[in-house]
């Protein structure tokens, strides 16, 4: 895991419009980067929604919000319409990001072992580094603890 202060790894992914989209394209503003399994699952798709709903105010605050998952570009363009997101997604299918940033781990479940991605959320700064990492974070509350963070954040 990416600790506070560390250089956020610099990426080079497509988002649900094909585009291809840097982490270094955001220098000189803050990114929420978050890591999720897959497109439209209940989790997924409840993270996703949250952020979208605190999209406007996330915006107001001169941050961009970024979610990254092993899905496809077309997997990602039909969650992100079904579901009207406003924000990027980036498919991840090669692990790029994903492993860069830590979050492909064993994960258990009903007893079975595999691997896949643990749902984390980092917070980069303007320079590029890490400001705060969230993870194994849950998906009906971490758009609102981003959001509460980078308010009070914002207030000092």
């Amino acid at each position: 895991m990416l600790k506070l202060g560390d250089k956020a790894p610099d990426f080079s992914l497509m988002n649900q419009e094909g585009a291809v989209i840097r982490l270094s394209d955001f220098q000189g503003k803050k990114v929420i980067l978050y890591f999720y399994p897959k497109d439209n699952t209940p989790g997924c798709t409840r993270q996703a929604c949250a952020f979208a709903q605190n999209y406007a105010q996330l915006t107001a605050l001169g941050v961009v919000v970024i979610g990254i998952s092993k899905d496809s570009v077309a997997s990602h363009q039909r969650f992100a319409e079904k579901n009207g997101l406003p924000f990027i997604l980036l498919s991840d299918p090669e692990r790029h990001a994903i492993e860069a940033y830590d979050v492909w781990k064993e994960k258990k479940q009903y007893g079975k072992v595999s691997m896949g991605v643990v749902r984390t959320t980092y917070v980069i700064d303007e320079a590029g580094c890490i400001e705060k990492v969230m993870p194994k974070v849950k998906p009906d509350t971490n758009a609102a603890e981003i959001l509460a963070y980078l308010i009070g954040d914002a207030r000092k």
